[in-house]
């Protein structure tokens, strides 16, 4: 072990040790220390509309062409299905990902400041579907949507 590896390894233990001592002190919750706040409401939701009301507040949304989805049209493996958002909308404050066939349609949802309007992911879906981006910006929902033929191996069967 080289001195550098071994300053790595006694500054990552003080640094653990310090946050354990604190939590164990009751001065950092949990929920403080791993995550910003669960949008359970939201990925439970059934349908589109009501996790968009759930994440946002409301579901009113307009079709934009700034909103470019970067997905095949068919996916042979539904299990892992890759997908790009981007947009060069300004303010982009969130950038979501929904399935409408899915059981549960919110794939997922990025919250942002001052960054570039980009996800890149991987996910699942049951069957044929259309594939919905929303993008946040300027406190405006804006929507685009592509379909994606499921052949093999949907999370359905």
């Amino acid at each position: 072990m080289t001195n550098l590896q071994r300053r790595t390894f006694i500054k990552s233990s003080l640094a653990v040790g310090v946050a354990g001592l604190a939590a164990a002190a009751g001065l950092l919750k949990p929920t403080q220390v791993l995550a910003a706040e669960w949008p359970k409401g939201a990925f439970d939701a059934k349908s589109v509309e009501d996790s968009l009301k759930s994440l946002f507040g409301n579901s009113g949304s307009s079709t934009s062409a700034s909103v470019k989805i970067k997905a095949s049209p068919q996916a042979e493996n539904a299990a892992t299905v890759p997908i790009t958002v981007s947009t060069d909308m300004p303010n982009v404050e969130a950038v979501s990902i929904f399935v409408e066939k899915n059981d549960f349609p919110l794939v997922c949802n990025a919250t942002m400041s001052g960054a570039e309007g980009y996800l890149h992911a991987r996910m699942k879906m049951r069957q044929t579907s259309d594939v919905v981006a929303v993008v946040k910006s300027g406190g405006k929902l804006y929507t685009a949507k592509h379909n994606i033929k499921v052949t093999v191996g949907g999370c359905g069967g």
